[in-house]
């Protein structure tokens, strides 16, 4: 039996939704009971609908404020850039003293003169405001982004910007799109920022180029890697390519002393000075990057205690901490990976050991993998010390099996004991350079056959054919040599190997000449190569 049919009905506490319902004792009362349970029950379901469309309804309008709210406040991609007038309360004081003193205008931006000096590039481009698509390369924090957006701000273009890390094909194309709009309302050129361009896919750079070719966009690129390992070749060719240098340390002085002046975007308004051990460390440990700088200077004001006078003096130590651990400029699938492996290269070649310690410690200390530069130390042994000393590749290869035996940091010191000892040994090429001629005559004379006494014979008929007829073992003769023709004919008397006069090679200089004479006088039909 149902609860009503107990006496108790479940209903809104609602004084025009309670049922004058009560139950007596007659013959007709469960009828009536019956219709006015179903009665009530209506009634409760309609106030629920009701209650709950008004919710929605409610909830609807809220959204939909909310929704033209942000849309308010959403600035169109145009607009979007870093030179809106903001201070450090409008970010909510999160962005970093680097990004918050980020130069506005050409007159704040610092450093680079051979690209904005009076008469170069980007001067006549922003002077005559010379539309062309730009790819800036160069270090970290050298102001590659800020200059992009200089260049598109001063060329009263429209500015489309987009980072490679977040970007893909779509927004390219959206990106394409916009610009197309712009220029039929507005007849203005699109610059489009591609930060950290290096990070787009083949794909992703296919999907540009097009656009690039017709003028559609001008391509503003930023990288901190070489365009020509990471850039396609049919984009590279249709951009200036413009190299930014680190900055030299006048220019850091200035970036420190604007950010500890500045009240507005920068530390101002906490009087700090920089002791001078203090900024020649930092000077040092930025590699020239300036973002390295400010955001180790805003550490070290901001976790510095004001004295009596309430200025904070950030002493050596401080700079110390703030900054950990020196910055290091280095990628090790990039282009400084090749060019420290190139220096360690040619310094050992040079005879020159400090140098050579210095480029192994660079790298070692940058992280690069320690048995990666045994395989090139035995290389080096090879290419530049061969037969001029036979113990340098023995001394390259126990260095090898000493640091996988070892590890680091041990092992590192069996790879600086290779690398010294290669650049104290004498040095000859003469082995690399008889293995490229001999490889460049195999390449031109790939049919010629051996000559038959030296071919084998293990069968009876190669023997009837003259396979290893007439040769001449030469243990048997005195001095283990004898005169006689190991080249096919057509290459007769050709030279690869020139040995030096140094070194362990240049011992047999003479001696090896002496054979080769005798060879010379063989009869010509020895040079014949047979069948």
């Amino acid at each position: 039996m149902d609860k009503f049919a107990q006496g108790s009905i479940i209903a809104p506490s609602s004084d025009w939704l309670q049922p004058a319902i009560k139950p007596q004792n007659c013959a007709c009362r469960g009828k009536k009971l019956e219709y006015s349970y179903v009665f009530v029950r209506i009634r409760f379901i309609l106030w629920g609908l009701h209650f709950s469309r008004g919710k929605m309804r409610l909830f609807a309008q809220r959204v939909a404020k909310g929704m033209k709210s942000i849309r308010q406040d959403q600035k169109p991609m145009d607009q979007l850039n870093i030179f809106d007038n903001r201070s450090g309360d409008e970010t909510g004081g999160q962005a970093p003293l680097a990004e918050r003193m980020r130069p506005r205008n050409l007159g704040e931006f610092i450093g680079q003169p051979h690209l904005l000096g009076p008469g170069k590039i980007l001067d006549r481009v922003l002077r005559n405001r010379r539309f062309h698509s730009l790819i800036l390369w160069g270090p970290p924090g050298c102001g590659k982004t800020t200059l992009a957006k200089i260049i598109a701000t001063h060329t009263e273009s429209h500015l489309v910007y987009l980072s490679a890390v977040m970007a893909g094909a779509r927004e390219i194309r959206a990106a394409v799109q916009e610009a197309k709009e712009v220029f039929a309302k507005r007849k203005m050129r699109t610059w489009l920022l591609m930060d950290e361009i290096h990070r787009l896919n083949k794909a992703q750079q296919d999907t540009l180029l097009p656009h690039v070719e017709n003028g559609t966009v001008l391509l503003l690129g930023a990288t901190t890697e070489n365009p020509s390992f990471e850039i396609i070749r049919p984009l590279l060719s249709r951009a200036q390519v413009a190299v930014l240098e680190p900055l030299e340390e006048a220019d850091l002085k200035q970036i420190i002393d604007r950010a500890l002046r500045d009240a507005y975007r920068g530390l101002g308004k906490f009087p700090a000075r920089l002791a001078e051990e203090a900024q020649d460390y930092l000077l040092a440990a930025s590699g020239g990057d300036a973002r390295v700088i400010l955001n180790a200077l805003e550490i070290g004001v901001l976790t510095t205690a004001p004295d009596a006078e309430g200025i904070r003096t950030v002493d050596l130590e401080a700079a110390q901490q703030a900054l950990l651990r020196k910055s290091v400029h280095y990628d090790k699938a990039g282009e400084e990976h090749f060019n420290l492996i190139s220096a360690l290269h040619k310094s050992v070649r040079g005879s020159d050991p400090d140098a050579a310690l210095y480029w192994l410690a660079r790298m070692l200390d940058a992280g690069e993998d320690p048995l990666y530069l045994a395989r090139r130390i035995i290389r080096m042994a090879s290419e530049d010390i061969g037969l001029a000393d036979p113990a340098a590749l023995v001394q390259a290869v126990n260095a090898f099996q000493a640091y996988h035996f070892l590890g680091s940091p041990e092992g590192e010191l069996a790879l600086a004991q290779a690398v010294v000892y290669l650049c104290l040994a004498p040095k000859s090429n003469s082995l690399y350079v008889a293995l490229d001629r001999a490889l460049e005559a195999a390449k031109n004379s790939g049919a010629a056959r051996a000559p038959l006494h030296l071919r084998n014979a293990p069968t009876g008929l190669m023997k009837e054919l003259g396979y290893g007829r007439e040769y001449k073992y030469p243990h048997d003769f005195e001095e283990g040599w004898l005169p006689e023709l190991y080249l096919p004919g057509e290459l007769a008397g050709a030279l690869f190997y020139d040995p030096k006069s140094t070194g362990w090679e240049g011992g047999f200089k003479d001696r090896l000449e002496q054979r080769r004479a005798m060879v010379k006088q063989l009869p010509d039909k020895k040079h014949g190569s047979g069948t």
